[in-house]
């Protein structure tokens, strides 16, 4: 499977298993197994650089598992065929996403000017307050 010119996922990496759906679909929903349960084992896979497993870790999130796989459940279609499609679809997203380099922050420093005006409204501000208290005869 072919995610960037760079980056290819073999056959081997990935195992689909297919279980029974809920929700809406009558007796259809009994009888066959059509929600997919993709499995991408990404820890272990030599075509992914350290860095994007990095990234591809924290954009998965809780489909992340302790032994380093990547799992996602779809069960969205009636039909077998299309929910691995959307399954294998969301997986080579996530890859892309995670293949994206992030653009370094820059630090900028806040102007004198600004400091002084932010300051300044704070001593307003505070002497506004000061006002509301009891009058003193």
């Amino acid at each position: 499977m072919q995610i960037t010119p760079q980056i290819e996922i073999a056959d081997w990496e990935i195992t689909e298993q297919f279980v029974r759906a809920g929700g809406p679909g009558g007796q259809n929903v009994n009888k066959v197994a059509t929600a997919v349960e993709l499995r991408f084992e990404a820890a272990r896979s030599p075509n992914l650089p350290d860095p994007v497993k990095r990234r591809l870790q924290r954009i998965a999130g809780r489909r992340w598992t302790k032994d380093g796989a990547l799992v996602i459940q779809v069960s969205e279609e009636r039909s077998q065929a299309r929910n691995r499609e959307i399954a294998r679809a969301r997986l080579a997203e996530m890859i892309r996403k995670a293949a994206e380099k992030p653009k370094p922050r820059i630090r900028t420093r806040v102007s004198l000017s600004q400091k002084r005006k932010r300051l300044d409204a704070k001593r307003q501000r505070g002497e506004i307050k000061a006002l509301r208290g009891k009058v003193d005869e």
